[in-house]
């Protein structure tokens, strides 16, 4: 019966709806209405329902239990899988690699260039190996009255021995190098006959004997040695013996590391720049060890220490004999710190040490220094530095640096000033030859460098120092500079073409040279003047060909640019240099 009085009132609601909506097709006429205020709508409280109604015809029914049973029973099966086979991946074919190889060049200017690598494993712990290298070239800088040929020619060779805990090596090497002073001056003065009449070849010559000696899981960790005789075509001869044995240790749980130092060098030189019968000889003896503690924790690295050194220095000459004993102490402090991991490393510290000097030395440094120079060691007091150094993305990082280094008796190249009464008529002697000055010296210095790796076929680098030098007897740093900057990219276009550049920039750097004070009116006369060396920068690049494994030719150009600049005083260099050759890698 309620379902019956349920439809019935259904309907008649139905009904009702169905009435008004018969009254819309009435003309119900039309009226103007005025609105007063614009309309705002309002919302109603809600009316919530809050009682649930009961339905009296639900009825209640009594959960069933439902029991299952699994009858399981075997069921033969044919089916066999088959086995998986391994993906294919792509894999670029490893690159063999040679024990030995040569190198074979040639130039403009006559330039040869010459290598020869070999090796070989005499047995499984013993290994003997070579190398030969030569580069020359005939000369032929524009406007130059003098030969400017040089050559240099060095063979080393080793025997060494690779053990679980045991390594050594001992090395034999000899090289000889021939320069030409040929920056001579324009002086009027210089006439064909003089001119024909200097000889400005020079030869060094190098004899050197050392080795090296490594143990593992003991306190002596190694030590290097060598003997080097060095000479030249004047006379001069120069000894230097050095040995460095480093120990390691632990002191209650703490790494101590301990470098000692026994560094002499001796020689003699046949007479000084303006003095005949002025022979005279030097030697210097360096003694010192520095010990210091390595602390590490978290991201703190910390070494500290110090260095002591006994020095003995004599030098007897006629006029400026030098005896001298003195003991020297200096700072070794490193510290380093990991801001954010390995993104961002902050280090600073404060080093020191006796720096031996060496007529061998001054030589690599600069081939034409004249052979009257005084050899005396280099006080580098304190190193004080700075910098930040991490990366600024996955493949470029970066390093910062603020530096201050004070140096007492540093060694200043210096032109020799041409002095128109020395009967020194050598081809030295002529205003085209250096010699070597000394004096404190403090440097204030900043670098940055960037590296990026965008790929394993392209890397980028470049670096830069900015230099402030003060110094106290002498008026200027004798030509150092003051901005250096050098930038490197390589770049490997297919697995057969590479290509590569750099570049690099000298600022400007003084001297002090002779001048002709009036060569019309005192053509004999000269007065010393200080000169401004220009700042350069000199373009390289080279590209090479991978013809197979074995074989790759290679076109080298330095100076591309064209720069005719003067690295040292009168001493230009040459222009666009153009090599041509190629490597060969083999085995026996």
């Amino acid at each position: 019966m309620k379902k019956l009085k349920v439809i019935a009132l259904v309907l008649v609601v139905f009904g009702i709806q169905f009435s008004f909506s018969q009254v819309k097709d009435e003309n119900i006429g039309s009226e103007v209405v005025n609105i007063v205020k614009p309309y705002t709508p309002t919302i109603s409280d809600a009316f919530k329902v809050k009682e649930i109604p009961s339905l009296a015809d639900e009825d209640a029914h009594k959960k069933e239990t439902i029991q299952y049973n699994i009858f399981s029973f075997p069921v033969a099966s044919t089916f066999t899988p088959s086995k998986g086979t391994a993906a294919t991946v792509d894999s670029q074919e490893k690159e063999k690699l040679f024990s030995n190889y040569a190198t074979l060049g040639f130039g403009n200017y006559g330039t040869a260039n010459a290598e020869l690598f070999i090796t070989k494993n005499i047995s499984r712990t013993s290994y003997v190996g070579g190398m030969l290298r030569h580069l020359s070239s005939q000369g032929g800088i524009k406007d130059l009255v003098l030969d400017d040929k040089y050559a240099n020619t060095s063979l080393d060779v080793t025997y060494g021995v690779r053990e679980r805990n045991l390594s050594w090596n001992i090395d034999l090497g000899v090289k000889n190098q021939m320069y030409n002073w040929y920056g001579l001056p324009n002086y009027s003065i210089f006439t064909d006959a003089i001119i024909q009449n200097i000889d400005s070849k020079q030869d060094y010559n190098t004899i050197a004997l050392g080795g090296k000696m490594a143990l593992k899981n003991s306190f002596f960790k190694e030590a290097t040695m060598q003997f080097k005789h060095f000479s030249d075509a004047f006379g001069s001869a120069e000894n230097r013996f050095f040995i460095k044995p480093q120990f390691d240790f632990k002191v209650m749980d703490q790494k101590v590391n301990t470098d000692f130092v026994f560094d002499y060098v001796g020689g003699d030189f046949e007479r000084r720049i303006d003095l005949i019968n002025s022979a005279y000889n030097y030697s210097s003896l360096n003694f010192g060890f520095s010990p210091s503690i390595f602390y590490q924790q978290d991201d703190l690295s910390l070494q500290v220490g110090a260095s002591v050194f006994y020095s003995v220095l004599n030098r007897n000459t006629i006029g400026m004999p030098l005896n001298k004993n003195s003991i020297y102490m200096y700072p070794n402090i490193k510290a380093s710190y990991k801001l954010v991991g390995d993104i961002l490393i902050a280090y600073a510290g404060a080093e020191g040490n006796l720096q031996q000097n060496s007529y061998a030395d001054f030589v690599d440094e600069n081939p034409f220094v004249s052979p009257t120079l005084f050899i005396e060691p280099t006080d580098n007091k304190f190193d004080i530095y700075a910098g930040l150094k991490g990366k600024l993305a996955n493949a470029v990082a970066f390093n910062v640096k603020a530096s201050f280094l004070n140096q007492d008796n540093k060694a200043l190249f210096l032109n020799n000033k041409f002095n128109v009464l020395s009967t020194n008529t050598e081809g030295y002697a002529y205003g085209n030859s250096f010699g070597v000055v000394y004096d404190n010296v403090k440097t204030m210095s900043l670098f940055g460098e960037l590296k990026a790796d965008f790929s394993k076929n392209l890397t980028f680098g470049i670096n830069g120092t900015y230099n402030n030098y003060s110094s106290d007897t002498q008026s200027e740093a004798w030509n150092l500079p003051t901005i250096e900057i050098g930038s490197t990219v390589d770049f490997d276009i297919t697995e057969k073409w590479y290509v590569g550049a750099n570049v690099f920039f000298v600022g400007e750097r003084k001297d002090m040279i002779s001048v002709q004070s009036d060569a019309a009116v005192f053509p004999t006369m000269f007065e010393t003047t200080k000169v401004t060396l220009d700042s350069y920068f000199d373009l390289n690049a080279h590209v090479g060909f991978k013809y197979n494994a074995r074989l790759t030719a290679f076109l080298k150009g330095n100076n591309l640019a064209n720069q005719q600049y003067n690295r040292w005083a009168n001493f230009p260099v040459q222009g666009i240099q153009v090599l041509i050759g190629a490597n060969y890698k083999f085995d026996f």
